[in-house]
């Protein structure tokens, strides 16, 4: 597949795609240290539940919504420190959506990122009660004056992610995913679910560097812009890697979505046309980076990855 070419493209894709994929890899190695230290330890009472804990958020994974957040905040000088901070606390709120998605009563998954799901780790009732720990933990620390100086930003930082994770984003996005087993949805529809249930968490990631920066107005409408299309085109990724992926690839189930007769991008549009938009909206999601000129460079790749991502 050929990458997205645009205007603010770097010049050559190799190099673009080896400087992605560093910072991808630095973000993750600084952000689960940061998990590391924040998570409880696995003592105590509440061992099992800590563990669980800890299982469900330091094995593995991309960190690609930590890595928007971190590159957002450099757009506008933020610290490292908090960029990092409020990145594990969005990665914290991703994990305990997965642990509660892979369980019976939801997607009923066994494998995630290549191990056992955490409600086969341990069990079904420990597994809900790491996820609301972990959701719980990510609030409290956006509320520690260690993530932001100013009051007025670490409400603003809750408020937003509460509103990102809550019934008008990601957890309602994900009643209307069950819905979408048994009912027949058009194309508006799919759309507005998955700008829920993935887009929400994504734009909340992209805008966090915004918040913390306290940008212009200008500036986070840019972020939203590119956000939106971002979230869209992630998604149609994951739709059609559900189709054509292996587990070997995903570290999950694939084909599930069909097995269960679900609307999706893939199963309206077909594979071709899906994989068309896709491109089109990593292109749109460029495009709205133009005011921040080079600095925005890895974002720019970031649209390419995600259509390109094979996991």
């Amino acid at each position: 597949m050929a990458p997205i070419q645009s205007p603010r493209t770097l010049a050559s894709t190799v190099p673009a795609a080896l400087a992605l994929e560093k910072s991808l890899r630095d973000t993750a190695r600084d952000v689960d240290a940061v998990l590391g230290r924040t998570l409880p330890a696995s003592e105590g009472p509440e061992a099992r539940l800590f563990e669980s804990m800890r299982y469900a958020t330091l094995g593995g994974g991309k960190r690609f919504r930590p890595f928007l957040v971190v590159q957002s905040a450099k757009l506008f000088s933020v610290q490292e420190a908090a960029a990092l901070r409020v990145a594990a606390a969005v990665e914290l709120v991703h994990s305990y959506s997965l642990v509660h998605d892979d369980l019976p009563a939801m997607d009923d998954d066994d494998l995630r990122r290549g191990q056992p799901t955490v409600h086969k780790k341990f069990d079904e009732a420990t597994a809900i009660l790491a996820g609301d720990a972990l959701l719980t933990l990510a609030f409290e620390i956006l509320a520690d004056h260690r993530t932001h100086e100013n009051a007025e930003v670490r409400t603003e930082l809750v408020t937003a992610l509460a509103k990102a994770a809550g019934g008008r984003g990601m957890v309602g996005g994900q009643i209307l995913d069950l819905a979408a087993e048994t009912t027949d949805l058009d194309i508006g529809a799919i759309t507005r679910l998955q700008r829920l249930k993935t887009g929400a968490m994504i734009a909340f990631s992209c805008e966090a560097g915004a918040i913390l920066g306290r940008a212009s107005t200008d500036a986070r409408e840019a972020l939203r812009g590119y956000a939106h299309d971002l979230g869209l085109t992630f998604q149609i990724a994951d739709d059609l890697l559900d189709v054509e992926g292996t587990i070997e690839e995903t570290g999950k189930a694939v084909g599930k979505d069909a097995d269960a007769g679900k609307a999706t991008f893939v199963s309206i549009l077909g594979a071709e046309r899906a994989r068309a938009q896709a491109q089109l909206l990593a292109a749109q999601a460029v495009e709205h980076l133009a005011m921040f000129d080079s600095a925005a460079d890895l974002l720019r790749n970031a649209a390419t990855f995600v259509v390109e991502r094979r996991s």
